[in-house]
């Protein structure tokens, strides 16, 4: 697999290529700000762009979409409940095939409703869920703590600790993590209760 994490735009996101080497297929994940830059990495790399697939609908992650949709002709897959215009609809399970590449979905609502992370060649991609040393805000419009909770524990921490983590922003100490690190290090981890951390996540 051809995997590359990409800074871009004013709020230190990351968006995602990953390509099949064989075929030269490729989706970028979370396309926004600098998607001629993405395009243009592409090209160095010889992929063909077939998907652009969101974590989130929040606009600095898929405010590139209709570029990229205009410049590479892309299919656009998104959670069934995002708002934004999409090809193809998935759900918690799936499996989005970027031709030899398999890239299971895994619906993680908390951040917003529709978030998911994708797992793909022992990498979890985790959007705005789960950051290096930090969870992502419940606390903004489509935001549950609640499920937040839900999906950090009953779903990310459930997953090897050998698999690396790649979050959406570059808000940590390093750009990439594992689940052990974040399992062991990270605050917003600690073990407690579903109500203690609701409680947690609305401490100012």
């Amino acid at each position: 697999m051809i995997f590359r994490q990409v800074p871009v735009g004013t709020f230190q996101n990351f968006a995602y290529v990953l390509g099949d080497e064989k075929t030269g297929i490729a989706a970028i994940v979370d396309p926004a700000w600098e998607v001629d830059r993405l395009l243009q990495i592409c090209s160095e790399l010889g992929l063909k762009v077939s998907f652009g697939i969101n974590t989130h609908s929040h606009h600095d992650h898929v405010e590139g979409n209709d570029k990229l949709v205009s410049r590479t002709g892309a299919k656009i897959i998104a959670h069934v409940s995002s708002p934004v215009r999409k090809d193809v609809s998935v759900k918690d399970g799936d499996v989005i095939e970027i031709s030899s590449l398999r890239a299971k979905v895994i619906h993680t609502p908390g951040h917003c409703a529709d978030h998911v992370c994708l797992l793909i060649d022992g990498k979890l991609l985790t959007g705005d869920t789960l950051f290096v040393g930090e969870c992502g805000r419940t606390d903004l419009p489509g935001g549950n703590a609640r499920d937040m909770y839900g999906s950090l524990f009953n779903k990310i921490m459930k997953l090897d600790d050998a698999v690396e983590i790649y979050p959406g922003h570059d808000y940590g100490p390093k750009t990439s993590s594992t689940i052990g690190y974040e399992r062991n290090n990270n605050y917003t981890l600690k073990k407690r209760s579903v109500e203690e951390f609701v409680k947690f996540m609305a401490e100012p």
